[in-house]
Order: C-alpha cells, then structure tokens, then sequence
C-alpha cells in the first residue's frame, strides 16, 4: 500500500473529485484514476461509486478513510520527528562529582535549560566506587569527574577539558602551608590522595598522622578549625583563601594538576543533547578560574 496512493483517495474526499484531486496534486487526471484502482485492486474493495460525472464514497470507502487518514497523520509526524531529530530533547542523565555539580555545573546547567527546553536534565552524586558501574549500566548518560590528567579506562571514552592546579591548604594561625602535622586526606580513591602522597614523599615532609574523610567540604572545615593541612583542587577553596579563612598556596608543577574530564560508555549513541551538553561544558571551561 503506498503512501501516495493513499494520498490521492484522501484528496479526492476533501476536494470532492478526480480532477480537482489531480489538479491539488499535481497530476494528470488518468494518473489519479490509476492510484485509485491500484488501491482498490489492493483493498479487493470499491472506495468510489462512480455516478455519472459524480463520484461518492462506498461504504467501505466511509469506513476506510479514517484509517487512510490517520496513517498520513503518523507518516506527517514521523517525517517531522526526523527533520528535527538533530535538535537536542528527551532525557539527560549526568553523574558529577559533588563539588563538580557545586561549583562548575550551575551556570552551564542554567544556560543548556535555556537553550535547550525540551531536554529533561537529571543530576546525580556519584564517586569513584560507582563511576564505571553507572556508566556501563547505562545509569547514567554522561559523566563529569576530576582525575589524574593520564586516565585512560579502556571501557570509557573519555575527553580532556581542563587542567586544575591543586593547592595546599593550612589553618590561617600557621606560618606556611607545608603539612608539618595532621594531614587532610579524602578517601583512598580519590586521586588528591595519590597526589598528596607524592609531594609529602618528593618533599620529605614528615607528617605526625591523617584523618580521611568523604568530603571536601568536612575537609575544609576542619583546615578552618585547626585540624591540618589538605590538598584539594584550587576552585574548591578560591573563595575561602580570597576571605583568608585558611592560607593556600598553588602547586605550579604540572605534575600535581587535576584534570576535569567529562566520560560516557564506549558504546554510547552520543545523542544531540549529550553532544550539545560536552560543547558547553568545552564552551564554559575556557573562562574557569
């Protein structure tokens, strides 16, 4: 059954006729007159009783025509599905790390709701115990996470959009910023921790005990009150050592960087609103402290 034939007999009903069908359309008389009996051939039915230079429907045809009408209607809204299927809608699901979603997300998520209305946004909390399970269960569409600037999991694509330098922090009553005592560390898997580690070794700093914690936040907290020195990524803290509520000094050394990486599963269909939300991360990334 083709759609054009399907067309013709739904022209001939609102225009009442062949020739004014034909005329609609676009084609000679005798080209309607063929679409009609091939889809009556078809049918094994009669659409139109012919009556003189009259023609009206069968019964078959009343019957028949909101069916052919309603599979016009579905092939319209297909083909309009698809003409616009490049822009951004449905649903996005991104796992950040919490101090990502507090401190890099708002602004982008404020600007991709703005010109991307038809995307439904869902953000989550994830860590470095579930990145890759929610990513290759599908939990999660993409994900947006700090790690060491040579990641390289071999199940997930992932992109580079910024380096972060990291800085010491110490209570505002110590005199540098160097651990000396108690040292801040997040938890085991979490890379500040590997990279504290490292300069602790490379400086031959002698620390008197750690305490571990889960988040950044209870972390800088505790450098407030006195408790030690940390090492955290330098847009987690800027605000507090613009206020000097602790002292920070930034690590120049590349190798102590953090890099800021935005992941999904190999295998992902990268969608127009996956596509659009990585551009405008690149986009905002350019201007981050």
């Amino acid at each position: 059954m083709e759609l054009r034939h399907l067309l013709t007999f739904k022209t001939i009903v609102e225009k009442g006729g062949f020739k004014k069908a034909a005329d609609e359309l676009g084609y000679a008389q005798s080209s309607v007159t063929n679409h009609i009996k091939d889809l009556e051939d078809e049918l094994h039915q009669p659409l139109f009783d012919r009556l003189g230079k009259k023609v009206v429907l069968t019964t078959f045809g009343k019957e028949f025509f909101p069916y052919a009408t309603k599979i016009i209607d579905l092939y319209t809204e297909v083909k309009e599905k698809a003409t616009h299927h490049d822009e951004p809608s449905g649903n996005l699901r991104i796992g950040a790390f919490d101090h990502l979603t507090s401190y890099r997300l708002p602004q982008i998520l404020v600007e991709y709701k703005r010109k991307y209305p038809n995307v439904n946004l869902s953000i989550s909390s994830i860590d470095f115990h579930n990145l890759h399970s929610e990513l290759q269960n599908g939990t999660i569409d993409l994900a947006l996470i700090l790690e060491t600037k040579d990641w390289t999991p071999k199940e997930l694509t992932v992109e580079s959009i910024k380096h972060e330098p990291m800085v010491l922090i110490s209570p505002p009553t110590e005199q540098d910023t160097d651990p000396t005592r108690t040292v801040l560390y997040t938890e085991k898997t979490c890379a500040y921790k590997s990279l504290f580690d490292r300069y602790i070794d490379q400086q031959s700093l002698e620390i008197q005990g750690s305490v571990e914690f889960g988040n950044i936040e209870a972390i800088k907290r505790c450098v407030m009150s006195g408790l030690g020195s940390s090492m955290l990524p330098y847009f987690t803290v800027k605000n507090e050592i613009d206020q000097h509520a602790f002292k920070g000094d930034i690590i120049e050394d590349p190798a102590y960087q953090i890099t800021t990486f935005v992941a999904y599963h190999k295998d992902k269909w990268i969608s127009p609103a996956i596509a659009s939300m990585i551009s405008l991360i690149e986009d905002h990334a350019e201007h981050w402290d």
